[in-house]
């Protein structure tokens, strides 16, 4: 890691004068990072060194290795971390459905605890946020230049990118807060959700980089349910020239529809603006359309153009936390400050073919998840314990010294924080996904992870999938017609339904499905 044992240090000794009293809580989160794009995890693309600072956050703190989510997709994501509660009780289940907002969440019971509450950036829930002090958000998706806010007053645009924006509008909200009380800020990012537009600064920056490929790029799908075969998600068919890889004019997809990506951006960006994704995207429109390429090599150009600018959106984001854990030790707030990295789900950067989200396999269904909290979590450490999003909410309350509403359904991860792990900590997980027919047509499925283990039923063509994570850690063949595998089997049967009864989810489905006729 980039940072200086040194530094380490000194923020272990700047915790002996820590003030008293509840820690800060800044809780930063971004849209559809991988773990596999964070140099710390290790994964294929740590050396490029793509994440220094988030980098430096895991030195100086605990990094989480099987963090995941309950609903791999961006609002259902987002409810669950508020409320403590899987979709099917807190009412989101796909990006459709509207936020209740008269829930109890962790927001509001920070907020009666004497917390200043603030959020920034994406919320991507349609209601207005409730519980906090202050909120200035961008209205559904948002845009990556010259984006919209949406604030308690209405609707105003700024000029800028959207990552640099955000982070100066949380600045400027730590700036006014009342120093005599605890704050926790949810400082939320768009990137490096699709479009993947880099920033001014990172246009080019991984222009001339061979961007290391995943080994089941070229997955056929075999050896798992027709569910994997029938998905719209891949590289090679459904990555669009223009709307995701920035080629203009796209003169080898005449049909697409330019206006939802690339000439929305055009018409929003300022001339300066232009010129410079011009400056940086031109030549290489240029020489695509100059030398058209088909097959696997057409796959080959895409996966290479789609890294280049997902992990230059990285870049803008990991620039601005630097920004912030700079301005912590600049003003003396480091060292009674939590700091929590995360994201709303995983992301495919190639694995299977694929990019999106949603499924109950590794790459989406796991999540980033890195705490620094000095004089609490040590430094440098790794957990390999089963938490999901879950337990976001009853944490962030359990930091404050608030007691966790019962009705969550998550637990404190401040045990594993401080260093010990309960001894009826967690062993298996649930997962269920609602969201079909829809974008990407991934078909609806819930299932149970265990350390070793994973079964997946993909409930409305009754179709299943055991996954032996030590033997295939990538996922590729089903067991679960094994002969040797039926004790397994039946045990996490057993262990499905338990936790199907343990969450009071419902025997029919709570989203209805007509299928077509």
């Amino acid at each position: 890691m980039r940072r200086s044992a040194a530094r380490v240090l000194a923020l272990m000794v700047s915790v002996a004068c820590a003030p008293e009293g509840p820690p800060n809580i800044i809780f930063v989160f971004t849209d559809d990072h991988a773990t596999q794009a964070i140099g710390a995890y290790g994964d294929r693309l740590a050396g490029l060194d793509p994440t220094p600072n988030i980098d430096r956050l895991a030195q100086e703190g605990m990094m989480f290795r099987r963090a995941f989510v309950t609903n791999s997709i961006c609002a259902p994501s987002r409810a669950v971390i508020l409320t403590g509660l899987h979709s099917h009780l807190n009412g989101v289940y796909t990006n459709a459905e509207r936020f209740d907002s008269s829930q109890v969440t962790f927001p509001q019971l920070l907020q009666q605890a004497g917390y200043q509450t603030a959020i920034v950036g994406k919320w991507h829930l349609k209601s207005d946020p409730v519980g906090f002090d202050y909120w200035e958000v961008l209205p559904g998706q948002g845009f990556y230049y010259n984006p919209d806010f949406r604030t308690v007053d209405g609707t105003a645009r700024d000029t800028g990118y959207v990552t640099d924006l955000i982070t100066d509008k949380a600045l400027a909200w730590l700036d006014n807060r009342d120093p005599t009380r605890p704050f926790m800020l949810m400082y939320q990012h768009k990137t490096p959700h699709r479009e993947w537009y880099p920033g001014p600064d990172h246009l080019t920056k991984y222009d001339d980089v061979a961007i290391p490929e995943p080994a089941t790029l070229f997955d056929d799908y075999a050896g798992r349910t027709s569910a994997a075969a029938t998905q719209e998600m891949t590289i090679r068919d459904h990555m669009r020239l223009s709307y995701d890889l920035k080629l203009w004019p796209n003169v080898l997809d005449p049909e697409e529809p330019l206006i939802r990506g690339a000439q929305r951006l055009r018409e929003r960006m300022t001339d300066e603006q232009l010129a410079n994704w011009d400056a940086a995207y031109g030549p290489k429109s240029a020489a695509f359309n100059a030398a058209p390429l088909s097959g696997d090599d057409l796959v080959r150009w895409k996966y290479q153009r789609y890294m280049e600018d997902y992990l230059g959106s990285i870049a803008s984001v990991d620039d601005n936390l630097g920004r912030v854990l700079d301005y912590l030790d600049e003003h003396g707030l480091a060292v009674n400050t939590v700091v929590v990295y995360s994201s709303d789900q995983g992301f495919y950067l190639g694995e299977h073919g694929w990019y999106d989200k949603r499924w109950m396999y590794e790459e989406s269904f796991r999540t980033p998840l890195i705490v620094r909290w000095p004089g609490t979590t040590q430094t440098d450490v790794e957990n390999t314990d089963l938490v999901q999003n879950l337990d976001f909410a009853p944490t962030f309350l359990d930091m404050a010294g608030v007691e966790p509403p019962s009705q969550m359904q998550g637990r404190s991860l401040v045990p594993l924080l401080e260093g010990s792990r309960p001894d009826d900590w967690r062993d298996a997980i649930y997962y269920q996904y609602f969201e079909f027919p829809g974008v990407h047509a991934v078909q609806r499925h819930y299932g149970v992870r265990t350390d070793r283990y994973k079964l997946v039923h993909y409930y409305l063509i009754d179709e299943w999938e055991l996954f032996d994570l030590v033997e295939d850690p990538n996922e590729m063949r089903s067991v679960y017609a094994d002969t040797e595998y039926a004790a397994v089997r039946a045990d996490l049967e057993r262990r499905l339904a338990s936790l199907r009864e343990q969450y009071a989810v419902p025997d029919e489905d709570p989203v209805p499905y007509e299928p077509s006729p």
